[in-house]
């Protein structure tokens, strides 16, 4: 199974470690880069030779927001998945990260399990649509 190149976009040291523990150690993932803060994401994302299958965004980050950094990243060559992982995953934000690009919205409260999912699914070549739904 191939490795899920991955970028996560989190302003908590603590959280984004710990978030890169465990997806390296429950899925395929290589997280090849991370940022706290909205313009150092759009930075990398927009460089042409940093290409990844999957970014993990917060809204709420050091400066800027993950929705800017949404707006950004939707429309990219190569594409990528766009995830968001927020404690603020209410259903009015969730359909606001769906039509800014974002893929899937998880609570990070409630669906860290998911998220090992659906990055389980990326990684064995699935689209990641299969589990509980976009808005779930």
């Amino acid at each position: 199974m191939p490795q899920l190149k991955t970028y996560i976009v989190e302003d908590s040291p603590v959280i984004r470690e710990s978030l890169i523990a465990t997806l390296e150690e429950l899925v395929p993932v290589a997280v090849i880069g991370t940022a706290e803060d909205e313009l150092s994401a759009v930075q990398w994302l927009t460089r042409p030779s940093n290409h990844v299958d999957l970014v993990i965004v917060d809204i709420f980050l050091k400066a800027g927001s993950g929705l800017g950094v949404l707006r950004a990243a939707h429309g990219l060559l190569p594409p990528r998945k766009l995830v968001v992982l927020s404690n603020y995953a209410t259903k009015d934000m969730r359909r606001k990260c769906l039509d800014l690009g974002a893929d899937r919205v998880f609570d990070k409260s409630n669906e860290i399990d998911a998220l090992i999912d659906y990055c389980g699914q990326l990684a064995d070549g699935h689209s990641g649509n299969t589990a509980s739904g976009a808005l779930a």
